[in-house]
């Protein structure tokens, strides 16, 4: 998974500030994920692996009801802090019809937007953007990059 540095992404509405101080390494979250993208990361913790299983959250709360060990915000507040963005590597760049991405992204953050004689070319929505993990299973060539907002306070 193409990640800015190599920060693991946590469950979503993980309590990054006290993650380590509360999260026991169970894997109950683990076991429930019904898309399969929780995995056992460095050091036995859980973290989010968008190319593993059906590679997208489906926010089904399905981790935050399994925690016995207080290590979620409340599922009222946004999931997560973190983007994707489109590197130059797409298809697209080089001319190459492919909107899997689009097609992949409920929340409809990528479009494509025509131009006169060329291909269409992507445009990020990142207010729009849920940070599901979708496009980035999707992508043939991984051009799909995930960004952490380093403006929200829950940045680790």
């Amino acid at each position: 998974m193409a990640q800015q540095g190599h920060q693991a992404v946590r469950a979503p509405w993980t309590d990054l500030a006290n993650f380590f101080d509360k999260c026991t390494a169970c894997d109950k979250c683990i076991a429930v994920c019904e898309t399969q993208i929780l995995v056992k990361g460095a050091g036995g913790y859980p973290e989010v692996n968008f190319m593993n299983g059906r590679g997208e959250c489906t926010f089904c709360q399905a981790c935050v009801k399994a925690c016995e060990a207080d290590v979620f915000r409340s599922t009222d507040e946004r999931a997560w802090f973190h983007y994707v963005e489109i590197q130059q590597s797409c298809m697209m760049f080089s001319g190459v019809e492919c909107r899997s991405c689009e097609d992949s992204c409920e929340s409809r953050a990528i479009r494509f937007k025509r131009q006169v004689g060329r291909v269409a070319m992507p445009e990020l929505n990142v207010e729009s953007c849920n940070g599901c993990g979708a496009c980035m299973a999707v992508c043939l060539t991984q051009a799909v990059t995930l960004l952490r907002n380093v403006a929200s306070p829950l940045s680790e």
